[in-house]
């Protein structure tokens, strides 16, 4: 069982910046494909970010964020960070943690393992 932890999430003003962080509980956190995905109140679930457990793989990121958005991860740590600069009203949303050594069910949204989120607040 891997437990997801967010933190990070605040308001700020359009243009702003904001780091999300996504602690894992497990140790074997560096086999694990993991993902930030948001929602806001009556529409689907959105993937925003995919980091995948080796190099050789490139993160991936929703057209929305990027160029805006850079996802990391810190091994030693069994954390996932996400920076997010140039913020906008439309990146308002509770931000999700996921994670799965199943990358595509990851990438579909059904991650076996998920945090309770991380409300992000950007005003005009």
């Amino acid at each position: 069982q891997v437990k997801l932890v967010e933190s990070g999430g605040g308001s700020v003003q359009a243009g702003g910046s904001l780091r999300l962080s996504c602690t894992a509980s497990a140790s074997t956190f560096t086999g694990y494909s993991m993902g930030f995905f948001r929602q806001t109140p009556g529409t689907e679930r959105e993937r925003v970010a995919i980091s995948y457990p080796t190099t050789d793989t490139s993160p991936w990121y929703a057209d929305s964020v990027k160029g805006r958005f850079a996802v990391s991860r810190d091994n030693t740590k069994n954390t996932m960070y996400l920076d997010m600069t140039s913020l906008e009203p439309n990146d308002t949303a509770m931000y999700y943690c996921a994670a799965d050594r199943d990358r595509n069910r990851l990438w579909i949204g059904y991650a076996l393992f998920w945090g309770k989120g991380t409300q992000v607040t950007v005003s005009s």
